[in-house]
Order: structure tokens, then C-alpha cells, then sequence
């Protein structure tokens, strides 16, 4: 059984959404793909064995025991990263740690039984830890092809739980909007759990990735809350940006769209996550006319941090060459998870 989930970008409200305010994300023609195949003897009865390439991982074995066992002590992890005795980038040292502990919420929750080995191999052409929601997609093309694999009948209500708590896993407190978007596709605005959906985007939009930032989503998103805390004034102020660019994105005004996306980044800069180099390149863009800004949780050290949305009428070709950024293409996905 093969499912896809797309991965997504937030046009606005990055951070600000883990603190009850509203972002506008869409998702993307980026995804990641799972294949769930029975393996009889091959991987022994009851194995799991999981393939990785985009990380490395070309294929490893586990008991169920041993996976149980795994997903136990995750669980304990994150409770002392709650309790405030762990960092956040202490509970999950891998990426193979997401999928063993995935495979066995997803198991226990649909209250399913494995007797035959189980082949369980992802591949993504979604930039790794770079703000466009690789991990949600990943879990989320790895729950709904377990689950379809079993017949056990789709409710998204079942796996948007299961998925939230996989990411928390890494992210600490995920908001869910990774989990919504790649969930249900199209574009939205998501405040607090619940979502209203949106036109897609008809701007001329571009892609830039600057390279993995140096610290992860879970990493910034704990440093920001440290340094600003729930109640700062500025998240009043990354409110009023994402109504201004709603409102752009339902009159279709590309100036008004771009304004908006400015006053986003100078919020993100004020935060602390856009770091240097980045921000020169973004001045860069705005000097030609256009308009940028990071996406995702951006960085709280080094100078990359993930992928850079742009909205202008003209590619960045030339800057982007010059700072030595790969600019890939970007188009809104109408559609969520599925199976094919």
C-alpha cells in the first residue's frame, strides 16, 4: 500500500501559532511517499523493517518487543523534556526514532495485530529540516499507509491525534499545523486547532532554500518562547500582519501581499530566528521589487535557515546564484494525504 502526504508552507504566523494566533499556510507539490509491503518470512513473523534513503537508512529490523520497548522510553523522554529535566533535542537523537515510535502509535491505537513481517520504506523530495513540514508529511504518508494497509477505515480525527503526538516527539509543542495542512491540502488559516480554509494563492511565488539550519524547529521554538514568552506584545502584532495578508490573498493584491510578507519577516528578525546572511538576501530581493521571508521556525544560530518564500513578478535567479541559494519551483496542492 502506497500513501502520499504533502509537505507545506506557512505564508504567515510562524511561532506566533504556537501561542493561539492565527497562521496562513498552504500545502505544496513536495511530498513524501510510504510503502507498506507484507513481508512473509523474509523479515521474520512479527519483524518490522524500515528504509530511509533520503537519510541514510537503507533498511533495518526490529522485533515488535524491541519497538515497544523503544516507543516506552521515548514516551519517558518526553516526559522529562516536560518536566524541564531534557532539552527537546535530546528526546529524539535520529530520524529513524520518529518512524519505530510512529509505527507503534499508530499500532496500538488502531488496536492491530502483526503476524507477518512488515516492510515500511519512505522516500521525500521535501527538503529535510528546512521549514516545509517534511517530518508531519513523513509521519503522517507512514500512519495513513499502515492503517490502509490493515483496511482499518480513515478517520482524520484518529490520525491527526496520532501525528501530533509523533511531532511533539520533536518539536516539543507542535501546533498542528503541519499535521492539518498535510492532512487536508489546499491553503487555510489555522488558529488553535481549527481551521478555515482559504483560496490558493495565485501570486507569483519562488522558493529559495538557504540550507538546513543549524538548530532545529523544537530548538528555536524554545529559545523564542525563553526570550519573549506567551503574552509579548509582539504576537498581537504578527496577528494584525497575517489578517493584512488574508485580506491581500482574498483581493488578490500582489503589493499588498508583499507588504504584508515584509512586515512578517521584520517580526521573525525581532524574534531572533533569521540570521544573518539571510537577511541580507532578503534585503536583496526587496531592493529588486519583490518581497521575502523565511518559513517555518527559521534558526537560532548559524547562517541558513531552511527555505525562503519570495513573491515577485521576476525569479531571484541572479541573487540567488550570487549567495550560492538553490530556487526551486513551488505550486499550491489542493489535496491532503492519500492512498494510491
Amino acid at each position: 500500500m502506497k500513501a502520499i502526504a504533502p509537505g507545506k508552507l506557512i505564508l504567515s504566523g510562524e511561532h506566533a501559532v504556537v501561542y493561539g494566533r492565527p497562521a496562513l499556510a498552504m500545502a505544496v507539490n513536495r511530498n513524501a511517499q510510504t510503502l507498506v509491503m507484507g513481508e512473509g518470512d523474509t523479515a521474520g513473523a512479527g519483524q518490522v523493517s524500515f528504509a530511509l534513503p533520503n537519510v541514510g537508512v537503507e533498511r533495518e529490523s526490529f522485533t515488535l518487543r524491541a519497538l515497544r520497548d523503544f516507543h516506552a522510553r521515548l514516551s519517558r523522554n518526553y516526559r522529562d523534556f516536560v518536566a524541564g529535566r531534557l532539552p527537546i533535542s535530546e528526546v529524539v537523537r535520529k530520524p529513524l526514532d520518529l518512524f519505530e515510535y510512529a509505527f507503534v502509535t499508530i499500532l496500538d491505537g488502531l488496536h492491530l495485530k502483526v503476524r507477518e513481517g512488515i516492510g515500511v520504506t519512505t522516500l521525500s523530495n521535501i527538503p529535510i529540516g528546512c521549514g516545509m513540514g517534511s517530518s508531519a508529511a513523513t509521519i503522517l504518508s507512514l500512519l495513513r499507509g499502515v492503517g490502509h494497509y490493515y483496511r482499518v477505515e480513515f478517520r482524520p480525527e484518529w490520525y491527526y491525534r496520532y501525528s501530533l503526538e509523533v511531532e511533539n516527539m520533536q518539536h516539543g509543542h507542535a501546533s498542528g499545523l503541519d499535521t492539518y495542512v498535510s492532512m487536508n491540502g489546499g491553503c487555510v488559516r489555522f488558529q488553535q486547532g481549527k481551521a478555515e480554509p482559504l483560496p490558493l494563492p495565485r501570486m507569483p511565488l519562488f522558493l529559495v532554500n538557504t540550507g538546513p539550519p543549524a538548530s532545529s524547529t523544537g530548538e528555536a521554538v524554545a529559545e523564542v518562547a525563553r526570550a519573549t514568552g506567551p503574552k509579548a506584545p509582539v504576537w498581537d502584532d504578527f496577528e494584525a500582519v497575517t489578517n493584512h495578508m488574508q485580506d491581500a490573498l482574498a483581493h488578490d493584491d500582489l503589493r499588498a501581499f508583499q507588504r504584508a510578507m515584509s512586515d512578517n519577516e521584520r517580526l521573525l528578525e525581532d524574534i531572533g530566528v533569521v540570521p544573518a546572511r539571510v537577511a541580507e538576501f532578503i534585503r536583496g530581493v526587496e531592493a529588486a521589487g519583490g518581497a521575502a521571508k523565511i518559513c517555518g521556525g527559521g534558526a537560532v544560530r548559524g547562517d541558513a535557515s531552511g527555505v525562503v518564500l519570495v513573491a515577485a513578478r521576476q525569479a531571484p535567479a541572479e541573487l540567488c546564484q550570487s549567495f550560492g541559494y538553490e530556487m526551486m519551483t513551488v505550486r499550491p496542492d489542493p489535496l491532503g494525504v492519500r492512498v494510491v
